[in-house]
């Protein structure tokens, strides 16, 4: 599993007007083709009459999955520059369908490929970029008598108090970036003069807000 990567919020759409020719960027987060195939043939069916729905995806740990269809534009003049789009914002997990309303005017094999990356670059911003970072969820238990001090502690440190659960004991529920899990162990040992009980739940990933 990845540490962090970066991929799009969940669905979001952009549309511009170019040369009277109408570009809408629609986006969607795919974890796999099948979903990324289905988005683009919801989007086919809602613009049945438009002039083009190119497309291309970008899915994968590794971005092992790479497509990018022209829909009738000239070869190379709409799929790979939306695919380039999302590789150059280093995107996974992301498909992107730019449908097209020929206005009339006739942009060229140049313009054509400004205003398809362009489109795309407009529809992801709409959209929003997140980083997802992978967590470790660790429960501590520890005496109540320790409760404030290691409470205020973590308000003041860069890992995030998930909830407290009070019982006979309190358990504290926090995430910890996997790569520094060693060292909120030893952090929270010192903390408590060894006094708190420190297991490991599940690994799950967070999403932060990334700026265009």
């Amino acid at each position: 599993m990845l540490t962090s990567y970066y991929t799009v919020k969940p669905s979001g759409e952009k549309e511009i007007v170019i040369q009277k020719s109408r570009f809408i960027a629609f986006v969607q987060r795919a974890e796999t083709e099948e979903e990324a195939q289905d988005f683009i043939n919801k989007i086919k069916k809602e613009h049945w009459n438009a002039t083009h729905n190119c497309s291309a995806y970008m899915i994968g740990e590794h971005d092992q999955i790479q497509k990018a269809n022209d829909d009738g534009e000239p070869s190379g003049t709409a799929g790979v520059p939306i695919l380039e789009v999302l590789k150059k914002r280093q995107l996974k997990d992301t498909v992107v369908v730019v449908t097209r309303y020929f206005g009339g005017i006739k942009l060229g094999a140049g313009g054509l490929i400004r205003a398809y990356g362009n489109a795309t670059t407009e529809g992801i911003n709409a959209t929003g970029v997140v980083e997802r970072k992978l967590m470790q969820e660790y429960n501590t238990t520890v005496d109540y008598t320790w409760l404030g001090k290691v409470e205020n502690e973590l308000h003041q440190s860069s890992y995030l108090l998930k909830n407290i659960d009070y019982g006979e004991m309190v358990q504290i529920n926090t995430y910890v970036p996997v790569s520094e899990s060693e060292q909120f162990e030893g952090w929270m040992t010192n903390l408590t003069n060894g006094q708190a009980a420190i297991t490991q739940g599940d690994k799950i990933y967070l999403e932060e807000d990334v700026s265009a």
